[in-house]
Parts: structure tokens; sequence; C-alpha cells
């Protein structure tokens, strides 16, 4: 980074001191910078022998900007940062004798003589709640992920399995299993974590937001530290020695990011130098009412480049992954959550925030250029078309897209009395009908378990076997079906709670063979996805999948093919979504004359009944020329039978 500077040590206790040069004041104004990290924030640094740190902060409407920490005893009026004569509004100095882990704040003289106690906007390390300072730190970690980092692409790739384990690091485990308060270090929840992961098989595990964020209950989604892990479980390089971990394990690890509100916490982003700095000024598109949050002014050049350059942070300084963006939908659209006369319409007089989509789609070309062995997942819920396309066929750009209407209608299917399932048989093959406009991941994620959705155990109709049952086959149904999947945790062992941030997850229940029985349907569920080329390597591909049957609406049997590159690999699915055992069922196949039970959802292993199953699958050709095949089955109640 080119450097400009002229010291008065003698004059003032800040020394003039620049990291920026023109072209990254320029950039960052015209939303094409992508590494504000590298100049933003604070830095330890020596200016001609003498160590300090350097700070720099953008405040566009502040008439004075000073930095007090406990290095100065919090004196508000000591420190006083310069202001760039370019009228950027940034703000910066390098203090001597300031060293890594001293708290600051920047006071700020700001709109109409209003007067702030802001934390960094590109601090890496902030105190831990309910405290509100920066650090002053650098995050430097000395890597050993290598093998991973070389053939990660294949292993993020779309024709390869991905399966995500969801969670929220906090209650995962705790130390006090009850206490809010109490949390898990990095390194000990990496120490259980990674064992448990490859124990269930997952491929990747997905953190809802780690950013920093002042309060537990939002689960993260409401931050305020764009650049910083959460202190609540250690510092930077113990985020960095956790990833690093799983790595080493050939996991990939995916984080939650959101772009598309922050909060009103007095520390905050919000009218961070008095004016509105990274919100809307208009209220009809700068606050969210869903989450009493603010929107960031996508069409703000310095926002921009504040925005990307935190997504790039996340995956150049700590390898992640992939990012799952969160609530893209928010963003897309100017009516969301409004009612008539709430928001205003674009210059063309629709509802797409035009500023938001070219953001998007900067975003995306940024990452992929730069990394492109990750993946970016939308959580969109609409019908706006390309999420998933590149930004050269007018899509958005993302990698992926959590496909919302597969789940409501999975769910919806399956909360049904089996009994009236016949006539719902169009929710349950409803998805085949538009699965490939997109790339998609089939969530079960945090938000089908709160506020009153109650746990995937209890959505399921029946006693408590058929409940088991029932779970069973959604999930054998969920990995079966082409895409990627997403499961949150407690989900692969049946809490029967709603998910709680304030307590951990209910581990007692394995000591129930109907709960060890889910979680071992699970892991097998990851190994035969994980193994079996035709369930992954044309996911995305039309030709990967072929419906067999769906003429029995009546006794809710449906039956289709998972198709790989290789005829050989071919795998048949069929499912029984009633409780009554299907003797001697009859399907028609076209290919292989042979054909073997691979995986059953019935296994007495996963305290099904294990009585029902196909040691021999009886074949007859019914058209030699053209390959047809009559297969006889047993189908026990409620349950997937999958061949190979």
């Amino acid at each position: 980074m080119a450097t400009e500077h002229s010291l008065h040590p003698a004059q003032a206790s800040v020394w003039e001191y620049s990291l920026f040069s023109e072209t990254d004041v320029r950039n960052f104004q015209a939303g094409t910078h992508y590494q504000l990290y590298k100049v933003f924030g604070n830095k330890q640094i020596d200016v001609n022998g003498t160590s300090g740190t350097y700070f720099a902060v953008w405040a566009p409407s502040a008439t004075a900007v000073f930095v007090t920490g406990n290095f100065n005893g919090w004196n508000e009026m000591s420190h006083p940062l310069h202001v760039r004569p370019d009228a950027s509004g940034i703000w910066e100095g390098f203090i001597p004798d300031v060293a890594a882990g001293e708290l600051y704040k920047y006071h700020i003289h700001g709109f109409e003589g209003v007067q702030l106690n802001k934390a960094d906007p590109f601090a890496h390390y902030a105190e831990k709640r309910p405290e509100t300072a920066s650090i002053t730190w650098q995050t430097n970690y000395h890597w050993s992920d290598q093998n991973w980092m070389e053939h990660r692409k294949k292993k993020n790739a779309l024709d390869a399995p991905i399966s995500v384990y969801e969670m929220h690091l906090a209650s995962w485990m705790r130390p006090i299993p009850s206490d809010e308060g109490s949390y898990n270090t990095y390194a000990q929840i990496a120490e259980r974590l990674v064992p448990y992961v490859l124990e269930m098989g997952f491929t990747h595990i997905e953190l809802m937001p780690v950013m920093e964020h002042p309060f537990d209950g939002s689960w993260g989604y409401q931050g305020t530290g764009f650049f910083a892990p959460t202190s609540r479980f250690g510092n930077p390089q113990d985020f960095a020695s956790f990833i690093n971990a799983f790595h080493n394990a050939g996991i990939g690890v995916i984080l939650d990011w959101v772009p598309s509100h922050f909060p009103y916490d007095a520390h905050g982003l919000y009218l961070f130098d008095g004016s509105h700095t990274y919100e809307y000024a208009d209220m009809r598109k700068g606050f969210h009412p869903d989450w009493n949050s603010y929107i960031f002014n996508y069409k703000r050049g310095e926002v921009k480049s504040f925005l990307i350059s935190s997504a790039r942070f996340w995956i150049d300084k700590f390898h992640i992954d992939g990012l799952r963006v969160d609530a893209v939908s928010s963003m897309l659209r100017l009516d969301y959550s409004r009612k008539a006369g709430a928001w205003e319409p674009n210059e063309f007089g629709g509802d797409g925030n035009l500023e938001a989509v070219a953001f998007i789609k900067d975003l995306n070309e940024t990452l992929y250029r730069d990394f492109p062995d990750i993946q970016t997942i939308a959580e969109e819920a609409t019908d706006w078309p390309g999420v998933s396309k590149p930004t050269s066929m007018d899509g958005l750009g993302f990698g992926m897209k959590w496909m919302m209407g597969w789940m409501h209608d999975t769910l919806d299917y399956f909360k049904a009395d089996p009994l009236m399932r016949s006539g719902l048989q169009d929710k349950f093959s409803f998805s085949m009908m538009y699965y490939y406009d997109e790339n998609f991941m089939l969530p079960l994620s945090h938000d089908e378990v709160v506020h009153g959705k109650s746990p995937m155990i209890y959505k399921m109709p029946g006693d408590e076997w058929q409940k088991f049952a029932n779970l069973r086959l959604l999930y054998t149904y969920m990995y079966m079906h082409p895409g990627a999947k997403l499961l949150f945790m407690g989900n692969e062992f049946a809490a029967t709670t709603e998910w709680n941030y304030k307590t951990e997850l209910p581990w007692h229940l394995l000591a129930h063979p109907s709960h060890g029985g889910m979680k071992y349907c699970v892991q097998k569920l990851n190994e035969l996805y994980t193994s079996k080329p035709a369930l992954y390597e044309l996911q995305f591909d039309p030709t990967g999948f072929e419906w067999i049957d769906l003429q029995h609406r009546s006794e809710s049997v449906m039956a289709f093919k998972r198709k790989g590159k290789n005829p050989a690999h071919d795998i048949v699915v069929i499912i029984n979504a009633t409780p009554v055992v299907r003797h001697d069922w009859k399907i028609s196949v076209q290919g292989k004359q042979e054909w073997h039970e691979i995986f059953n959802s019935d296994h007495q292993d996963f305290w099904g009944t294990g009585v029902v199953y196909n040691p021999l699958v009886p074949c007859v050709c019914v058209d030699a020329h053209k390959k047809w095949y009559e297969l006889t089955l047993q189908l026990p109640a409620l349950s997937a039978v999958v061949l190979q």
C-alpha cells in the first residue's frame, strides 16, 4: 500500500500519518475498494523507529474525531485524529506507544454538534459483551491447512457432495448446560465438534453469525463488528485456529454474513457521525420494520466498499470456504414487509432495489474472481430470477440458493396425517418442476425449530414410533433429492424441544434408542450421499433425476431415480409415506438387471422394525431390447428403500 506521511511528534501526541494512497481514496469513494481492512481500523506499526498504533476511521460529517481509551485514561480530547484534506471524510493518525490489547473508541464531534463514542467499524477484536469497546489487535495466524486450501475447489464444487451442519456456536454445547453466559472457548468447541462432525459425515459446517454482536438473543444477526469474530469464545487468532482444525480434518467452514441490516446500539454504525453515514437517510429504505434495525445505503460507494471488504476479509484472513448471505429477499425488494405507501418505487416504477442488485452482483463477481474455489449461498425466498446464475447471464451471481419452497412444501406434506397424503402428492413432487431454475441447497434450518414452530420430531404425526419413522423418511427423502443439504444442530438426533440459544442441545436424549437411532440414520445418510456419485455429481444437471412412478397417489408410494455419469452408479429410491406395509410391490426400471438394497430407513439400527427389507430384489426382464425390468419389493411402513 502506498504511504504518505508527515510527522510532527513535538506538536501533538497524535502524529500525522497515512496508509492511504490517492488510489485507495478514489476506489473507496467509488465503491470499488475491496480490501479496506488493510488501511482502516487500527494497525500496530513502527514509524521512524517508534512503535505505536495507526488509527483510521470514516466520519464524513464529523468536525473532530479523537481516540479515547485505557491508554489515555479515557480522555476524550487528548488524542485528536487528523482529517485528510481531500474531503474524503477519513480521519487518521499515529499514536506512539499504543500496543496491541488496548481498549479504545472514537470520540466523534458530529453533525449539528452531537458528541458520540463509537466502536471502530474495522476493528478485528472487541470487548466481550456487555462491554462495547474495540481492542487494538491484528489478525496474524500461522496456518497449517495448505492441503485443504490446495484441494478445496473440489470439495466446494457443485458436482461434489455438500452436506452442511448448521450450528450456533454458543448453544451447541456449554460448560454449564443451562447458563446463557457460559461459553466454551473456540479451542474447546473445536476439540468436541471436529470429531462429532467427522463421525456424522457432514462435509461442511455453517456457523450462525460469529461477527461481533451485543445481544445474545439476536443469535448474531444484529451485528456491530463486521471485521471481528466474537470475543465470547476467544480472540481472532483463536477463531483462526478453530477453522484451521476443521480444515485439517477435511471439513469446510461456511459463515452466515449479514449485509442486509444492522442494529441501533449506541456504539455501532447507526448515525455514526451524527448523520446517516452507513444507512439510507430515507427511512422508507433505511429502516427495517421486521427487525427494528437499519438498512445499509447500497448506493453510497463508501458503504459498498465497506461491505464487500467485510465479505472478502473473512475469506482472505480466515480461509472461510463460503458465505451464506442472510435475508437477500429483504435487500432486493423495496416493498419487503412494507405496506402500500410505505415504500417508493424505483426509477422504472418497480419494487426492486436497483442499488442493492448492483451491490450483490459486484459482491459475487469480486469474491469469485479472487477466490474461485469458494461458494456464496443466498437465503432468498422469492421468485427473483437468476439468483444463482452468473452475472454474465443477468443473474445475481450466487453459487447456490436456499430452496425455501421445497422446505415449506415438504414440511406441509410430512406434517399431514398419512391418510391425507394422497391428496398432497403434488406438494411432494412439485419441487422438481422448478428445481433446475437455480442451484439449490435444501435447508432444514434453525428457522424451522423456533418461535412456536416446534422441533422437527413433533412436526411429525402419529404415535412415538410413527413420529420417528416419519422423520427418518423425511431425512431420507431430503438426502436422496437433488441438491446440497443443510441440517440444523439437534435435528440430527430429533431434539424434543425447540432450539433455545440460552441452553445447550439436549444431549441426554442420546441415551434413548429412538434418538440414538435417528442420529445413526443421519450418519448413514451422509455416508450414502458422500459415497454414491449418482447422488451428487449431476445434482444440478437435469440428466441426474428421473421420476419412475407417481401413479400410485392413493397408496402414497412414489419412486424416482438418481443418475450419475456412469449408468452403473444409478440409484432408485422408493418412498412409502403411509403406515401400511406394501408387500410384493412392483416397479419398472430401465438399465440394469441386478439391483441391491443399500439403505432402508426402517433398519433396526435406526430404531425401525427391521422386519421388512429386501435381501434379494427379484428382477424380471419385460423388454430386453429397451432394457426394461420389473422389480418386486417389500416396502416397510413410513419408510424409504434405496437400491443400487
